[in-house]
């Protein structure tokens, strides 16, 4: 027998509970029986009670409990087994993490807007195992690939511009770090690198890392974060809590989305894709179902389990049955007139 929620079992320690609570009830009614007899009423009341009939009712009323905890329980027999296959692809998300993320162009910022669409895109998975590599001044693996998406949640969400220590934007170096510390080498196929970032690098070859991808038949999906034009200052906290904006030899800084390169990147892959988001929105959830879930997939687990055919109905039939037969006991004796 397999019992498919083992921790209802635990309610049966309720039994001896209701058992002394029947127990309890007769001894008050054999209390307020002795008021009686000093009232005179004894021989009235004894002859209209059936203790066995009391008994009944309450050994019928436990006996329906315990059949509705194993109802709860859910036992189930006759064992089939059955082999299932999980199919999907490898998804590398690369984020940009460096502090031209925190450009307010994207409301509340555009890495918190880049977290945000992440997050979207992983609750529409289907079955595809997912990585995540965070850059600045160098790249960091943050998160293996795995099907685990609450783990990799919780390795996003302890993400911040603070997870690489040093500066700066090597977007080339972070594409090589996915290639060789995330993806394998197995198949030429069924992988996905998502680059969310504004663009910016420094000279860390960002080109030549994408055509290295699309060698190994990784593609590139690049999300374009941030005002292309003017571009935006990069807001900073100091100690004491004071708002300011990032400056360099005396002169603000201010970020712009580098478009050009990421088109270029794509375009060194098979099947690349360029989406720029600018300072617009973007739902990673229908990107992935246009541009990931139809494409190729290979089988990424599989295994054997064993199929129960679930009998909780004839433990439940059996507690209605029992308590049904209990409103018809009668707890009065029949008195021959």
């Amino acid at each position: 027998m397999h019992l498919g929620n083992v921790h209802m079992l635990s309610l049966l320690w309720l039994v001896p509970v209701i058992v002394m609570l029947f127990a309890w009830a007769a001894h008050r009614r054999k209390r307020a029986l002795t008021h009686f007899i000093e009232a005179g009423l004894l021989d009235r009341v004894g002859i209209s009670i059936s203790h066995a009939g009391r008994r009944w009712k309450a050994a019928l009323i436990v006996l329906g409990f315990v059949f509705i905890v194993l109802a709860l329980a859910r036992p189930a027999w006759n064992p089939r087994p059955r082999t299932v296959q999980r199919r999907g692809r490898d998804i590398v998300f690369i984020l940009d993490v460096s502090r031209s993320m925190l450009a307010e162009d994207l409301a509340p910022n555009r890495f918190q807007r880049a977290k945000l669409a992440i997050n979207d895109m992983v609750e529409r998975l289907e079955g595809d195992r997912v990585a995540l590599v965070v850059f600045a001044g160098t790249a960091v693996l943050k998160c293996p690939l795995t099907l685990d998406y609450g783990f990799f949640n919780l390795m996003l969400d302890d993400v911040d511009v603070l997870s690489v220590s040093r500066g700066g934007t090597m977007m080339g170096d972070a594409v090589r770090r996915a290639l060789d510390d995330a993806f394998d080498d197995q198949e030429k196929k069924y992988k996905d690198i998502i680059l969310i970032t504004d663009g910016e690098d420094h000279d860390s070859f960002p080109v030549e890392a994408a055509e290295e991808a699309g060698k190994r038949g990784v593609r590139i999906i690049a999300i374009g974060l941030g005002d292309e034009s003017q571009g935006k200052r990069i807001p900073v906290t100091d100690e004491r809590g004071n708002r300011a904006f990032l400056t360099y030899r005396g002169r603000e800084v201010w970020s712009k989305l580098d478009a050009a390169t990421l088109r270029k990147m794509v375009n060194a892959t098979p099947g690349g894709k360029y989406l720029n988001v600018a300072t617009g929105t973007i739902d990673l959830g229908d990107v992935y179902m246009k541009l990931i879930a139809g494409e190729e997939k290979r089988e990424i687990e599989s295994k054997t389990i064993k199929l129960y055919e679930e009998k909780f109905q004839i433990f439940a039939f059996l507690a209605m049955l029992l308590l049904a037969v209990e409103v018809f006991v009668d707890e009065r004796k029949k008195v021959a007139r």
